[in-house]
């Protein structure tokens, strides 16, 4: 990863495998900017915590897989024990501010993300960076989760298979 941050200027976020603190310091000083957490935030949220107090809250994306408004963790193989307004109030307590929600239900279906949820989520905490991730099939589907609040949007199979461009994505408001 050092390499690619060297040879780049962009924001890096690395996510996977990040279980103790020392990875987060070989993570944040090989060149990332952000740290992706999932599972973890929601097994050890005290773990987290202290992270969060050691590195700023600002290093930090949560990540939160969905299905049926209840938390999914290690690969969406386990229940959670938490929805995901719990779960976002809780991680806000801790100070995060930047949290992407998954909507297992929809990933890779491209049948438009869960505007719904989304929504539900940024009335109950307007004050946090939700990027919506699932679903989103167009680039109306990026408008709309826009339009609801979202602060970003995370695109996989339909920029593979050509139903956003780019081009198009340049074209909305940074």
């Amino acid at each position: 990863m050092e390499n690619i941050a060297a040879a780049v200027n962009m924001v890096i976020d690395f996510g996977g495998g990040v279980k103790q603190v020392s990875d987060v310091r070989s993570v944040l000083d090989a060149g990332a900017s952000i740290v992706t957490i999932g599972s973890l935030a929601v097994k050890h949220p005290e773990i987290l915590k202290e992270w969060l107090m050691e590195f700023g809250a600002e290093h930090f994306l949560i990540g939160a897989d969905v299905l049926d408004e209840n938390i999914k963790i290690s690969g969406w193989l386990e229940d959670g024990g938490i929805n995901i307004f719990d779960f976002v109030d809780r991680m806000t307590g801790l100070g995060v501010n930047q949290i992407f929600c998954t909507d297992i239900s929809r990933d890779g279906m491209m049948q438009g993300p869960s505007i719904d949820l989304y929504k539900k989520i940024i009335l109950q905490h307007p004050e946090i960076n939700l990027v919506a991730s699932g679903g989103v099939s167009n680039i109306d589907d990026v408008k709309k989760l826009e339009e609801t609040g979202c602060s970003g949007v995370i695109i996989g199979k339909a920029i593979y298979e050509n139903r956003i461009t780019l081009d198009e994505l340049m074209t909305l408001n940074p």
